[in-house]
């Protein structure tokens, strides 16, 4: 009885463990992205291809469903780019499908 309680909650930390690590590093790649895209000889499909080859390469790509960009002007100097990535939340760290996860990261792109 204990010993089926604690490997219940065992799994539980390793699910835990591994949503926030493919969420921590999809914010790291698309934040990332962002900037590589927002440099002055980039472009934003840069920086989407920059975020998933970041995210193929820590991760894996299978996660991932769906890598978006769109601008959004701040003060009319400048504006921002932000990138969104859709993934799927691995089930105990190996196994897609559990559920789905948006996350963006942004920079801001001088004139």
């Amino acid at each position: 009885m204990v010993a089926g309680l604690l490997v219940m909650l065992c799994l539980i930390v390793i699910q835990f463990a591994g949503m926030i690590h493919v969420r921590n590093t999809l914010i790291d790649a698309a934040s990332t992205g962002a900037r590589f895209g927002a440099l002055a000889d980039r472009t934003a499909e840069d920086g989407v291809e920059r975020t998933h080859q970041l995210i193929t390469s820590a991760v894996s790509g299978r996660y991932v469903q769906d890598i978006s960009h769109s601008y959004s002007s701040e003060n009319g100097e400048g504006r921002i780019l932000e990138i969104r990535v859709r993934a799927q939340v691995p089930v105990l760290g190996v196994l897609g499908g559990l559920g789905e996860v948006e996350v963006s990261g942004s920079a801001y792109e001088f004139p």
